[in-house]
């Protein structure tokens, strides 16, 4: 039976657990089991396990294969590759080498005869008993023929039998043909494999996965200090059969294929190739309808592109890079339902079919061209071999050898694989340098030099040489990404020539220099630059490439770039092409750190490793990535740069506004736009949606129902996740109805409805502040509802008045409103109107979920953190221990671990394969100070990093060639590890890896030693309630309460202005059952903080703005006719005026500071104790003052700002300016704990506060800096429209309800411009009257300016309050 039936196109065997437990068990590189046994039971040891391994390997496969649906992890689905699986692969084992003839094996240099390559057979003694080469250096190696393409699954090492040669560390590489070698590979990655500690010891590795080829060659990179190179080799596997074609770039193959019964839901194309072309059409298949699809080779990447006829093409997905390195690539495309898996070796793309391509069913396949084009282009045809062509399962080149019928060959096919032979060599380092001697076919009349290059560098040098005599040189290289040559010559003009762009994009790339006649530059034999230079290009000595040799003649080698890393490949010399493998056998020419006959380029773009959007660019080490207008940073943009929350965003001090949440970190969700409103008490996140605003319903008899949808200003999942995550929701739903009923019909059945919930939602049939499922409204609940019959005020069916039901909806799991449907819409006369708001959510569960761990011994335990490429973790922690294990995870060898190391000592650990690396950062301060201190860690396959609070990150680079997967297998222990020791006693809050918050209250419930919750959060965060504000501590959370202060907001840092006019006054009553004199009601108000009305002593602060001179800012008065008055003066000064005794004179304290009057921004504070008074006007030093009078302010009554109309008591020329009124600004008015403002415009009804005139709430200038916002409102460069402060923007109302909304526009213009006129007529009457009282009156004490008056005019920002 031909083995490929016996094949499946099938997932390659990831290492199975039992393999990844050995692989590690003693610090071998993982992906390999190591093996280790004497001279007498080598091989045998490990043949126990072989077959459960192979099985096991097998039953992963077929579970991943039957486990595969849309949704399934991506980590699996990626896991993918084309790889036909011989089912008898537990018996692929077998030694391949014990048997060959010595004539099978090949070295760089012997030692000796004795020391040949031929006795370097696993446990034989003959000869010296193994291989050494003459010299032990890195340039050496060992070559095995197996005589076929055969499956390698393992390998194994000694030393030199009796000696004290062995190699500690070796590479291992293939080849089909002898040249072009391929170095393994782990995780994309190139490695060491460890190697021997002793002569006799065998040490095997099991490959990851499997290799084909027919050459193995062993090149040790480290070996016995005390000794030399020494190796005795084994490798296992199994003969390897495949159905190969070749194909020319003229020659195709046609398969008509036969419609059979399907086996599976799953249909795969799958195969595997090689070429040197980096283009060319590798397959397309073509079925009904002129439908088509077509694997295209452009590049170096395989294009997945669907036809429609023969010119309307789409191009899905691309994948893979480098593919015309003359190596097998695998490849497969499976179609499930609607969409694609393509797969190229051990990468997967998956993609959405597009509707118009219905089918799989292909009536024709052709390989190695697209004979649907129009024009032919040989060009563009494949060039190289194909194996294993696998349609559904059917072995199709099978078909084509046995010449059936359904088959048509076009062209020179042939059932082989044949190759040309290049030789490359690759420049792994800035050391690497390829000399050849100068006289190897050079002419004297010029030159002629030609190579083929690819690298990722921009800048680097490709050859150099000296013209005759060293009187000039000559340098050949990159700038820019594009070939410059360069020539100077003593006492001649300098020669630049450039050609060719983008030559860093690893594809390979031809240069020619010729200088005959003239002096030309061609680049990939298409772009020419050329000069005329009045001398002779001919080397004068040697050609050196890729960079300078470390001379130690004296003779120097300048290079105006960096060294070239990268392959060549092709260089001729007078068109004659240099042999490099008698330069790698050291018979021509000289050469440090260069791989011969190989091009080590990887792609470390493909797949990329830049997460969220993010670009990738590399050199020939490393990769960067370009994070822009993505929101996310890092070195793989993994972490998100905004908060998960708007209390997250509080946290850090910011004020309401709007921001960038991204609600689940370095997850998938995109970060939205969105509003935070930052309350005292609350902190709401607001979304809004495109129909927030009341909108009328025009009755219709055209349709039956009104339907309207709901489109919100977050993504599907941002708005679930912000529903989720939050404590509270709600949305407030309204229906205004005349002569339209709601929910029920006399009948019974629901008239409208509204659909609400994740996804496309759920039918709901109650109305805002109903309970779910119970078909009623607000009313009904209340029982209070118009008709008591009915459940909604607009079921009682009114024709003449308006009614209405309306309330919150706050059942998260119908949240939000997606659509509404009213049915009562078509009956003549009937009016009715909606509202939907927008969507509000508080408490953010995830920042406040803590535990505290009482002992050390304590911990809790969840499932194995998955974090494979890329981790981070993010908490807080508080404690007064020294020291202690936050979090840790262990697998076999690698782990990953986070404690504080010391009182001002954080470590971030773990181990990926590479040995342990760690990353710590010290605080200036103990950390075991019983606050909470924040904690950021990343992992990726660039760098780890950790930051602490606010400090500086530390970091520490990836190794560029090595493991990067982090396997872990146990359970993730936070607070403590599996050993009990070195717990960490304390709390911790806010857990978070890779974006998903770990539920620590919920597990510690039933966690001994563990409490859930962790109060104390004011010693934390204490800090951020300014002005005089208290933090409260919360049971989830804390607030500020503000109602000792003078400012509001959440941290007690918005100011309360008001702008005053000559006419404004506001008194705030200090007594019990004050008569209210705007309203004629009384108040039982008494104040807390004066609850004897007597004080010996009081602090006033207050911020003013005016140009009035004299003018009175604040009055306080007695009913013992004593009075406290603060003023400026005529020479612009501020008065502090005290009566503290009725029977004496006031006391004046005057400042000396000058020019208050100037319109600015001035503050005063004034503080008292008995007869010693303080005045501070702005930053200037403090002024002292001893009172004379008495020292107790006794029955005090009331406060006045601005105007004064009751002066009983009060001295003549001090009332007559008080009754003149203040013109001006004033803000943060505080007389004790008392704010006379915030009294007024917070709590308008209170009976404490009286106000005549207009109040207007206006900004006295520009708000100071809060020292206390870490950052500001977040936007992204690319983000057009505003960001910051205020309301969130009201969209538009809806086209159904423009009518409504223009007469309303017009209603509101008519009422504001009478407003207007209302307004200049009642402000000019109040100048009137000013003038003539300042006319009258006389004063004797006071003399007034000529200014008296200066009017502000109203900015945008104020507001009116007639009171």
């Amino acid at each position: 039976m031909n083995s490929l039936s016996l094949c499946l196109c099938l997932p390659p065997s990831p290492l199975p657990p039992q393999s990844a437990e050995s692989s590690r068990a003693d610090g071998s590189l993982r992906g390999f089991t190591r093996i280790s046994a004497s001279d007498e039971d080598s091989s045998e040891s490990s043949r126990e396990g072989e077959q459960i391994n192979a099985a096991a390997s097998l039953h992963f496969i077929m579970d991943l294969w039957t486990s595969r649906r849309r949704g399934t992890n991506t980590r699996l689905v990626l896991m993918l590759v084309s790889w036909c699986v011989d089912i008898n692969a537990e018996t692929c084992r077998r030694p391949l080498v014990s048997s060959l003839s010595p004539s099978s094996f090949r070295s760089s240099s012997q030692l000796s005869s004795s020391h040949g390559p031929g006795f370097a057979k696993l446990n034989r003694r003959e000869g010296a008993g193994g291989w050494s080469p003459l010299d032990s250096d890195k340039y050496q190696w060992l070559e095995v023929d197996l005589g076929g393409r055969t499956q390698i699954t393992s390998v194994a090492t000694q030393g030199r039998y009796g000696s004290s040669d062995w190699q500690t560390a070796y590479q291992l590489m293939f080849s089909d043909t002898g040249h072009n070698w391929r170095q393994y590979r782990w995780e994309g990655r190139i490695g060491a494999f460890p190697g021997n500690s002793n002569a006799d010891s065998v040490v095997q590795h099991n490959l990851q996965h499997p290799v084909i080829a027919r050459f193995v060659r062993v090149a040790p990179l480290r070996w016995n200090p005390n000794g030399r190179i020494g190796l005795r080799l084994e490798a296992y596997g199994c003969p390897y059969n495949s159905d190969t074609v070749s194909f020319d770039g003229d020659s195709s193959l046609v398969f008509k294929l036969s419609q059979r019964p399907r086996q599976t839901s799953t249909n795969t194309i799958c195969l595997t190739f090689k070429t040197m072309r980096n283009s060319g059409f590798l397959l397309h298949a073509e079925g009904r309808n002129e439908l088509g699809l077509t694997l295209d080779l452009q590049d170096g990447r395989l294009l997945l592109l669907l036809r429609k006829g023969k010119s309307s093409r789409q191009h899905l997905v691309s994948l893979g890079s480098l593919l015309d390195d003359q190596h097998w690539h695998r490849v497969a495309v499976e179609q499930h339902g609607s969409h694609f898996n393509l797969t190229v070796d051990k990468n997967t793309k998956w993609v959405v079919i597009p509707p118009w391509f219905t089918h799989w069913d292909y009536d024709q396949m052709t390989v190695g061209a697209d004979q649907n084009l129009d024009s032919q282009n040989s060009n563009r045809n494949f060039h190289g071999c194909v194996e294993n062509l696998l349609y559904d399962g059917q072995n199709l080149i099978g078909l084509a050898k046995q010449r059936d019928q359904s088959v048509t060959a076009m062209g020179n096919v042939t059932f082989s694989c044949s190759e040309p032979v290049f030789v490359a060599v690759t420049f792994t380092g800035p050391r690497s340098f390829l000399r050849l001697p100068g006289d190897i076919g050079l002419l004297s009349a010029g030159v002629s030099l030609g190579l083929q290059f690819r690298t990722w560098d921009t800048e680097v040098l490709l050859l150099t040489f000296d013209l005759p005599k060293r009187d000039g040189t000559v340098w050949l290289h990159l700038r820019d990404a594009k070939v410059h040559l360069q020539i100077h010559k003593a006492g001649k003009p300098p020669v630049e020539l450039k050609a060719g762009s983008c030559l860093n994009d690893g594809q390979w790339h031809s240069v020619d220099l010729r200088s005959r006649q003239h002096l030309t530059v061609t680049v990939d034999g298409t772009e020419v630059a050329s000069a005329s230079p009045t001398y002779p290009i001919t080397p004068g000595g040697q050609l050196i490439y890729g960079g300078c040799p470390a001379e130690g003649n004296g003779r120097s080698c300048r290079n105006p770039s960096s060294a070239f890393q990268g392959c060549m490949r092709l260089l001729t010399v007078e068109d004659e092409l240099v042999d490099l493998i008698k330069v790698q056998q050291r018979l021509m020419g000289d050469y440090s750190n260069l791989q011969i006959d190989m091009c080590g380029i990887m792609d470390r773009c493909s797949p990329s490793y830049c997460e969220h959007g993010g670009s990738c660019t590399q050199s020939w080490s490393t990769f960067d990535c370009n994070c822009s207008g993505t929101g996310y940073g890092g070195a793989t943009c993994h972490s998100s740069i905004y908060k998960r929350s708007c209390e997250a965003y509080k946290h850090r001090g910011n004020t309401s506004g709007y921001y960038y949440i991204d609600a689940d970190g370095s997850g998938p969700i995109k970060p939205q736009l969105l509003f935070c409103n930052m309350t005292e008490v609350e902190t709401w996140t607001v979304v809004q949606h495109n129909n927030t605003e009341l909108t009328k319903i025009q009755p219709s008899t055209e349709r039956s129902q009104h339907l309207t949808h709901f489109e919100y200003a977050a993504d599907e999942e941002q708005l679930m996740a912000t529903i989720n995550q939050s404590e509270y929701c709600e949305q407030e739903l309204a229906y205004h109805c005349r002569k339209s009923r709601l929910l029920n019909l006399p009948e019974g059945g629901p008239l409208s409805w509204w659909v609400g919930g994740p996804g496309t939602g759920q039918r709901q049939t109650y109305w805002g502040g109903a309970l779910p499922g119970s078909q009623q409204c607000a009313c009904s609940l209340q029982e209070n509802c118009l008709d008591p019959k009915r459940h909604c005020n607009c079921d009682a069916d009114h024709r003449t008045v308006w009614s209405s039901d309306s309330g919150l909806l706050t059942h998260k799991e119908s949240l939000p409103v997606r659509s509404l449907v009213l049915g009562d819409v078509r009956r003549p006369g009937s009016e009715s109107s909606y509202q939907v708001g927008p969507l509000r959510c508080y408490g953010d569960k995830s920042i406040w979920n803590a535990a505290f761990f009482a002992k050390e011994t304590s911990y809790l335990h969840f499932p194995t953190f998955h974090g494979e490429l890329s981790a981070d973790i993010s908490l807080l922690f508080k404690t007064t221990s020294s020291s202690g294990v936050l979090l840790e995870n262990l697998g076999i060898r690698d782990f990953i671990r986070l404690e504080l190391s010391s009182p001002t000592e954080v470590v971030f650990s773990f181990d990926v394969g590479n040995g342990p690396l760690e990353v710590s950062v010290k605080a200036g301060v103990p950390l075991n100070d019983d606050r909470w201190h924040r904690i950021q860690a990343e992992r990726n396959v660039r760098e780890a990093s950790l930051r602490l609070d606010e400090l500086p990150a530390a970091t520490q680079e990836a190794p560029a060639d090595g493991h990067i997967h982090l396997q872990l297998n146990s359970q993730l222990f936070v607070g403590g590890t599996a050993s009990r020791q070195k717990g960490f006693r304390g709390c911790i809050r806010s857990l978070q890896l890779n974006g998903v918050t770990l539920d620590l209250e919920e597990r510690a419930t039933v966690t001994p030693g563990v409490q859930a919750g962790c109060p104390g959060h004011c010693g934390t965060y204490g800090g951020l309630c300014q002005n005089q504000g208290r933090c409260v501590e919360g049971t989830r959370s804390f607030s500020c309460d503000c109602s000792s202060s003078a400012f509001t907001g959440a941290f007690c840092d918005q100011d309360v202005s008001v702008a005053f006019e000559p006419e404004t006054s506001l008194s705030y009553s200090f007594e019990e059952n004050l008569p209210n004199e705007s309203n004629g009601s009384s108040s039982s108000h008494l104040s807390p903080f004066l609850p004897n009305l007597n004080l010996r002593g009081e602090n006033v602060s207050l911020s003013f703005r005016s140009a009035q001179s004299p003018a009175l800012f604040l009055y306080v008065s007695s009913r013992r006719r004593q009075y406290l008055a603060l003023l400026l003066n005529k020479q612009e000064q501020l008065e502090v005026r005290y009566r503290l005794e009725s029977s004496r004179e006031e006391e004046i304290l005057r400042s000396r500071v000058r020019s208050l009057a100037n319109g600015q921004l001035h503050s005063v504070s004034v503080s008292r104790l008995a007869d010693s008074v303080t005045i501070q006007v702005d930053q200037h030093s403090k002024e002292h003052f001893n009172m004379t009078s008495g020292v107790e302010f006794s029955g005090i009554r009331s406060l006045t700002l601005g105007r004064v109309h009751n002066s009983q008591g009060l001295d003549p020329a001090l009332a007559q300016l008080g009754s003149l009124g203040f013109a001006g600004c004033l803000s943060a008015v505080l007389f004790n704990s008392i704010s006379p403002l915030k009294a007024a415009l917070l709590r308008p009804r209170a009976g404490s506060v009286v106000v005549r005139g207009p109040l207007i709430r206006s900004s006295c200038g520009p708000a100071a800096a809060n020292p206390h916002a870490a950052e500001n409102t977040h936007h992204q460069p690319d983000q057009s429209g505003s960001v910051g402060g205020g309301q969130p923007l009201v969209n538009a109302l809806r086209s159904d309800s423009a009518l409504i909304g223009g007469l309303i526009v017009v209603i509101f213009g008519i009422v504001a411009a009478l407003a207007i006129l209302i307004r200049l007529l009642y402000r000019r009457k109040g100048a009137c009257q000013n003038q003539e009282l300042t006319k009258t009156e006389d004063s004797n004490r006071l003399q007034f300016t000529s200014q008296t008056i200066s009017q502000f005019g109203l900015t945008e920002s104020q507001k009116e309050y007639f009171i």
